[in-house]
């Protein structure tokens, strides 16, 4: 099925949402990097822009987690690669706040 054909106009809209859930996203991280907001509150948030954000890029934003031992804990608890954080069930929320204490 190919793509809706879209005015300029609503390119440019689409375009800029883009750009501001990506800052918005930029924020989160650099938020759980200053240790501004823990992974419990992340994880068990209503935002929808931690919902969509992929668990991989909250963990790794965790202080001293880096993508090996991110993927590691992913795949010990059972959680894929391309998971969001709104898909996470809540063993899997669980099992993540044991792992990482935050």
């Amino acid at each position: 099925m190919p793509l809706p054909k879209m005015t300029a106009a609503q390119r440019t809209a689409a375009l800029e949402k883009a750009k501001e859930a990506r800052a918005k996203r930029a924020k989160l991280k650099a938020d759980i990097k200053a240790g501004k907001i823990s992974l419990k509150k992340v994880l068990n948030s209503k935002d929808e822009i931690a919902k969509k954000t992929k668990v991989q890029q909250i963990l790794v934003s965790l202080p001293g987690v880096g993508k090996v031992s991110a993927q590691k804990a992913m795949e010990e608890i059972g959680i894929a690669e391309n998971r969001r954080v709104g898909g996470l069930g809540s063993a899997q929320k669980e099992k993540l706040i044991e792992r990482f204490g935050k």
